[in-house]
């Protein structure tokens, strides 16, 4: 069955105007197009366009999107140039987890010390830890009244 890319992007939750963009950059060179010129996307192209969202939304750049997709088009004795591309956007994407969990329990300590029965104590400690700081590195004091 082929798709319109109105179907595509009521489907996908992309805009029509993000599935042009994809397609002006190369990621979608295995739409065929109908006899009218209009793109017409099969079951199959709509998995490799999931693949492509899923790559997009954890950083990849389009350059290598492009890159794994033309490898992809060339066959499947590209197998092992694939993998070792996403291996290594796999550690980045892991590095990124990462850095996310360290912001996460910042902003959960921040939360429990806001919520504990002597938030208005740990506040004070904290603004005058900062406000002390500046004046002993003689700098301008923003937290000042």
């Amino acid at each position: 069955m082929a798709y319109s890319i109105q179907t595509v992007a009521q489907k996908t939750g992309l805009t029509i105007s993000t599935l042009r963009f994809y397609d002006k950059a190369g990621l979608l060179p295995f739409v065929a197009r109908d006899a009218s010129g209009y793109r017409a996307f099969t079951d199959g192209d709509l998995a490799l366009l999931h693949t492509i969202v899923c790559l997009k939304s954890t950083g990849m750049k389009i350059a290598d999107i492009r890159r794994y997709i033309e490898l992809v088009m060339a066959g499947p004795t590209t197998a092992e140039a694939r993998r070792a591309l996403l291996s290594g956007h796999r550690e980045q994407v892991i590095a990124k987890q990462q850095e996310i969990a360290h912001s996460l329990a910042e902003i959960d300590y921040k939360l429990a010390m806001y919520a504990s029965p002597d938030a208005e104590t740990k506040v004070a400690h904290e603004w005058a830890l900062a406000s002390a700081d500046k004046e002993k590195n003689g700098l301008p004091n923003p937290f000042t009244a």
